[in-house]
């Protein structure tokens, strides 16, 4: 009876821990679809049903896979699935400080690597993609709101927990990637 009751708690255990990686490839899909949709002049396209986010943009991170589809709203429940807008911040593609979320050990886990320099492109569903050269990266106290706020200038601000390698999540700390929108060349192209 014991070890009925043993298999039986570990294949529930498995079949949980396979069920989280299933559900997320899922919700990849039809973020993607959620997005194409967006792209095609849906207004807030919603990936699922009962969805409280939408689509917003993309976001494309040097040596990343597939771009990351940015929803609205930066709620846990939006960050679970990908990263999110900051309400209240410029709108993706618009002037002003957009300000994007998301969870250090999935979406922006490649947050640690982006360097003064490197490219990162954010894409609108309506509009051209705007390429940002990362100008700072550092650590912030939570409490420090100044990286988010408007100043008057165009620039794009990641946000996620720090440090990465953190056992338990959340904490007082914040990595925080500062990047401007790259000047045209003379030549018309992006320099």
């Amino acid at each position: 009876m014991k070890a009925a009751l043993v298999a039986a708690a570990g294949a529930a255990l498995l079949l949980h821990g396979l069920w989280i990686p299933a559900k997320a490839a899922l919700a990849q899909v039809l973020l993607r679809d959620a997005w194409q949709r967006a792209a095609a002049g849906e207004a807030n396209p919603r990936p699922w049903p009962w969805a409280d986010t939408w689509p917003v943009a993309r976001l494309a991170l040097p040596g990343e896979g597939p771009q990351l589809v940015v929803l609205a709203g930066a709620s846990g429940r939006t960050l679970a699935f990908g990263p999110g807008h900051l309400d209240g911040s410029a709108r993706p593609g618009g002037p002003g400080n957009v300000v994007i979320a998301g969870h250090r050990d999935t979406h922006f886990r490649a947050l640690e690597g982006l360097r003064p320099g490197d490219v990162v492109t954010l894409e609108p569903p309506a509009g051209a993609a705007r390429r940002y050269r990362v100008v700072r990266a550092g650590v912030h106290d939570r409490r420090d709101t100044a990286p988010l706020a408007p100043d008057g200038g165009s620039r794009l601000t990641l946000v996620t927990c720090w440090p990465f390698d953190a056992v338990a999540p959340g904490g007082p700390l914040r990595w925080v990637v500062v990047a401007e929108p790259e000047q045209p060349s003379r030549s018309g192209r992006p320099g």
